[in-house]
C-alpha cells in the first residue's frame, strides 16, 4: 500500500515537472514568434521599394515603377536611423550614376599656388577698326570687295561709283583750268573741292589734261586689314559719308576675360598674364593687363579684364576661347579649404554641396556653403565645410535628383516636401538614360488641351533660341533667353492638366528659373539635361506641331549617360558641347 502511494506521488511529481517544462518551452516559443512577428512588422513598416532598372525610385510601398511600369522590389537597405534631410542611395544606384566623393582638405602649396585662372575669348582690337565710306553721293556700279574675311591693302580699289555731283565738279575744273592765269584763286578752290572728295592730285591732273569728264570714280582703301562687314552692295545708292565696308586690322587683337566680383581686388593694370588657347595648347603667350572695365555686369556679376596680343603671325582668331593665368593673385591661408567646382550646385542665390554623413554607407545630406575665389577648376570655401568632410564631387545632380524624389531638401526645394513619385504613378524629374533611346516616360501618351498645345509651342520659340545659345556656348545669352522662355511657360494655363502633364510643366519652370539665375555655362548645361527630358515629354504629345520637330540625343553628354534635346533642324548642333563636339549625336524621333 505504501509502495503504491509512493509510486503515485512520484508519477504526480514527474507529471508536474514535465508539464512545467513543456509549457515553459511553448511560452518561450510563443514569445519568440511574437518577437519575430513584431520585428517583421517593424521591418515591413520601414522597408523601401525600388526599381531594378531605375534605382533612383524609392517608394514606401510596393507597386509599379512610375517610369517603366516594372514591379518594384525591396531596396537593399532601409532608411532606418536617417536624419530628417538625409538620403540613402543603394549601391546599385551609386554604381550606375558613377557617383564619386572626395575628402575635403586644406589648400596645400603647389606649383599652382598663387595663380588664378580666367576664361575668355579673342576679340577684335576696336582701336584698329576702320570704316570705308563713300566720300560723295552716287550709285555703286562695281564692288570689288564683297565678302567678309577678305584681305584688303591700303590703296586697293574697293568700288567704282557713278557720281553726278562729280560730273559738275569736273566741268568746273576744266573751265577754271583755262582761267588759272587770270583767276588763280578760283582755280585753286575748284581743285581743293575735288581733293575734299578724296581725289588725288594725280587724278585731278588727269582730268585737267584730258579735258573730258568721267562718269564713274574709283574708291580706294585708306587702311589695310580684314573685311569684317560688307555694308553696301552693287546697285545701292549711297550718300556722302555712308559706310561701304568695315575693316579691322588683326595684326593685334584683344583677349577679354571675365572676372568674378570677388576677384576684382586681385587685378591691376600692368599685371602680367599668361595666355593659352585650345588651338595651341603647348604655347604660352606673355601679355599684361591693359584695361579693367569700371562697370560691373549686373547679370553675370563679372567685369571684363583685357589684354592686347600681338597677332602678326595670325595665330589668334576672333571668337577663339583662351585661358589666362595670373601669378601672385591668390594668397591662401592655413585654414582655407579647396573643393572641385564640379561639387558645387549654384542656384544664383545659394551654393550647395552634398556631404556624406556616414563614412560606411551611401548616406548624404545637402549643405549650403559660401564660396571664395575660383582658382581654375577649384573653389575656395569660406564657410559651410570643415577639414575632413567627405563631399560628392561627381554625380552631384544625380544625388540632388534623389533628394527631390524622396522629398528632402534639394537645390530646387529649400525646405523639402512630399516626393513627387509617391505611388501616384508619375515622375516629376528623371535621371538621364543609359540606353540609346530616351526614357519611355518621355513617350507616355498624354491628353494635352488644344489651348495648352498652342501656348506651349509659343514657349518653344525662345526655347529653340536658348538651345542655339547653348550651341554657341554663350552663357549670358542662355541666361537671357531662359528668362524669356520662363515667362512664356509661366503664362500657360494649368487648370485642365492632369498630374503627370502638370508635373512636367512645373519641373520645366523650376529648371528654367535655375538656368536664368546662373551664368556658369557648365551648371547651365547640367540643368539643361533635366529640362530637356520634361520639354521633350510634352512636345511628344503635340498633335499638330506648326513645324517638324526632331528629338536628338548625344550619347556622351551627362557623364556618358546620354542626354536629349529638341530641335527644328535635322542637322545635329550639340548644345551640351558646342564647338568642341558640334555634330555629336543623332535624331532618335521625329514629331510631324
Amino acid at each position: 500500500m505504501k509502495k503504491n502511494i509512493l509510486y503515485l506521488s512520484l508519477a504526480v511529481i514527474i507529471g508536474l515537472l514535465g508539464g512545467y517544462l513543456l509549457f515553459s518551452i511553448n511560452a518561450d516559443s510563443t514569445n519568440e514568434d511574437l518577437t519575430d512577428n513584431h520585428n517583421h512588422l517593424e521591418t515591413t513598416e520601414n522597408q523601401m521599394w525600388t526599381c531594378s532598372m531605375h534605382p533612383q525610385i524609392m517608394q514606401p510601398e510596393p507597386g509599379d515603377c512610375p517610369i517603366c511600369g516594372m514591379d518594384l522590389i525591396p531596396a537593399e537597405t532601409s532608411a532606418e536611423g536617417l536624419a530628417f534631410n538625409e538620403i540613402k542611395m543603394t549601391e546599385n544606384a551609386m554604381a550606375l550614376a558613377n557617383i564619386q566623393t572626395t575628402i575635403v582638405g586644406s589648400v596645400e602649396a603647389s606649383d599652382e599656388d598663387g595663380i588664378i585662372s580666367l576664361s575668355g575669348k579673342i576679340a577684335e582690337n576696336e582701336e584698329n577698326n576702320a570704316v570705308q565710306a563713300s566720300y560723295f553721293d552716287g550709285r555703286i556700279e562695281k564692288l570689288n570687295v564683297n565678302y567678309e574675311g577678305q584681305k584688303v591693302n591700303k590703296g586697293q580699289l574697293l568700288a567704282t561709283i557713278y557720281a553726278p555731283s562729280l560730273v559738275a565738279a569736273q566741268q568746273e575744273l576744266i573751265t577754271a583750268a583755262s582761267l588759272k592765269e587770270s583767276q588763280p584763286a578760283l582755280y585753286k578752290a575748284v581743285r581743293n573741292k575735288l581733293k575734299n572728295w578724296k581725289l588725288s592730285d594725280k587724278q585731278i591732273d588727269a582730268i585737267e589734261a584730258s579735258g573730258s569728264v568721267r562718269d564713274n570714280f574709283p574708291v580706294y582703301a585708306t587702311v589695310s586689314g580684314t573685311v569684317t562687314e560688307v555694308i553696301a552692295k552693287e546697285g545701292d545708292y549711297v550718300k556722302q559719308g555712308q559706310p561701304i565696308l568695315s575693316v579691322s586690322n588683326l595684326n593685334s587683337v584683344w583677349a577679354e576675360f571675365d572676372a568674378y566680383e570677388k576677384q576684382i581686388s586681385q587685378f591691376n593694370k600692368g599685371q602680367k598674364i599668361k595666355v593659352t588657347t585650345n588651338a595651341y595648347p603647348n604655347k604660352e603667350f606673355d601679355a599684361v593687363i591693359s584695361f579693367i572695365d569700371p562697370v560691373l555686369n549686373n547679370n553675370t556679376r563679372t567685369v571684363t579684364i583685357r589684354t592686347t596680343l600681338n597677332n602678326k603671325e595670325n595665330l589668334f582668331k576672333p571668337g577663339m576661347f583662351v585661358t589666362g593665368k595670373i601669378e601672385g593673385a591668390i594668397h591662401t591661408t592655413e585654414n582655407s579649404l579647396s573643393i572641385p567646382a564640379s561639387a558645387v550646385l549654384w542656384t544664383g542665390e545659394r551654393s550647395l554641396v552634398y556631404i556624406k554623413t556616414n563614412p560606411n554607407e551611401a548616406v548624404f545630406e545637402m549643405r549650403e556653403v559660401t564660396l571664395g575665389v575660383r582658382n581654375g577648376d577649384n573653389f575656395t570655401i569660406t564657410s559651410g565645410l570643415k577639414n575632413g568632410d567627405e563631399i560628392v564631387t561627381r554625380g552631384t545632380f544625380t544625388v540632388d535628383a534623389a533628394a527631390q524624389l524622396q522629398g528632402k531638401k534639394s537645390m530646387m526645394n529649400k525646405s523639402g516636401g512630399k516626393t513627387m513619385t509617391g505611388h501616384e504613378g508619375h515622375l516629376g524629374i528623371q535621371e538621364s538614360n543609359t540606353e540609346n533611346k530616351p526614357n519611355s516616360d518621355l513617350f507616355m501618351e498624354m491628353n494635352l488641351p488644344v489651348a495648352f498645345q498652342i501656348a506651349f509651342q509659343a514657349a518653344l520659340e525662345p526655347y529653340f533660341k536658348m538651345v542655339d545659345a547653348f550651341v554657341a556656348s554663350d552663357a549670358n545669352q542662355v541666361l537671357a533667353l531662359a528668362k524669356t522662355t520662363l515667362e512664356k511657360m509661366k503664362a500657360i494655363e494649368e487648370s485642365h492638366l492632369n498630374k503627370m502633364e502638370n508635373s512636367h510643366l512645373s519641373k520645366s519652370i523650376e529648371i528654367l528659373d535655375a538656368i536664368s539665375s546662373n551664368s556658369d555655362l557648365k551648371n547651365q548645361r547640367d540643368q539643361l539635361v533635366v529640362l530637356n527630358e520634361n520639354i521633350v515629354a510634352l512636345a511628344m504629345n503635340i498633335k499638330t506641331p506648326s513645324e517638324t520637330l526632331y528629338v536628338q540625343k548625344c550619347p556622351m553628354a551627362n557623364s556618358n549617360k546620354g542626354a536629349i534635346w529638341l530641335s527644328t533642324e535635322k542637322e545635329i548642333k550639340n548644345p551640351y558641347y558646342g564647338d568642341d563636339m558640334l555634330t555629336c549625336g543623332s535624331v532618335i524621333e521625329e514629331i510631324n
